[in-house]
């Protein structure tokens, strides 16, 4: 299970001022500080960008490409901002993403085609709304990579994410299961296999106790990387999560251990 940082969001005062001061050294900071966590990928979570799209997701982007080769995953719904970025991006690029929606169908999917990149495809309906159970995701996953091929995008460039659910939904533990098995079960049902990714974040949205954010974080944690699931959107600079995503990697996928496996 690949950790990829969150960490990066326009949402962020640090992030917009960056923007509007044109400064680039808050943001060369946090994204050397997630390299130093051991992120295999840096989230851009550039919203999407107002009235100049393309000057801010460029500036966004050389930032960020300044302090790290790593990939980037460019996060806006914004067709401008996402062809901008894919445009000027020196390293490997991953578009956040697309689903049914006729808007991400018709202006984000092609992009993919266009510039050889691998997508991420949320299983939602095309009103947006979160399936509600493991028979209408799967449903939608097949869908979207019906829709993925008719574009001229391969499968081996998808990446499926489930939507992991906020708890305080009224049926949030049940759809957190739900995303478990569909993970685990995707590959078999498709016949081949599939890459998938969750955000963390969305499990605990919210909540107000960050002790009790982290343990349910931590613990579904566990349970992701129990059910195969391949990256995890999460906070790499929260060294109590990272480690356990760590350890529940280390205890799911590898034959052999040792203690010096283990992050202290």
């Amino acid at each position: 299970m690949k950790l990829i940082a969150d960490n990066f969001r326009i949402t962020k005062k640090s992030i917009r001022d960056a923007l509007k001061a044109c400064d680039p050294k808050p943001i060369q900071e946090l994204v050397k500080q997630c390299v130093e966590k051991g992120a295999v990928a840096i989230d851009v979570n550039t919203g999407p960008l107002g009235k100049f799209p393309e000057k801010g997701m460029a500036f966004f982007i050389e930032a960020v490409e300044s302090v790290t080769g790593l990939p980037l995953l460019i996060d806006t719904s914004n067709p401008a901002a996402m062809k901008a970025g894919l445009e000027i991006a020196k390293n490997r690029v991953i578009i956040n993403g697309f689903s049914l929606e006729s808007h991400k169908l018709e202006k984000i999917l092609p992009l993919a085609a266009a510039y050889n990149a691998d997508i991420i495809g949320f299983l939602l309906y095309s009103d947006s709304r979160v399936p509600k159970d493991e028979a209408q995701r799967f449903e939608i996953a097949l869908e979207l990579f019906e829709r993925a091929e008719t574009a001229g995008v391969s499968k081996e460039r998808i990446i499926i994410d489930p939507i992991v659910p906020p708890l305080a939904w009224e049926d949030g533990i049940v759809q957190a299961r739900a995303v478990l098995n569909v993970i685990r079960t995707l590959p078999d049902l498709l016949g081949f296999p599939v890459r998938t990714i969750a955000g963390l974040s969305n499990l605990t949205t919210g909540a107000g106790d960050k002790k009790k954010k982290r343990l349910m974080e931590q613990s579904y944690l566990a349970m992701l990387a129990a059910s195969g699931l391949d990256y995890v959107i999460m906070d790499i600079l929260s060294r109590e999560t990272v480690n356990t995503a760590r350890a529940s990697g280390i205890l799911a996928r590898e034959d052999l251990f040792s203690w010096g496996m283990v992050s202290g």
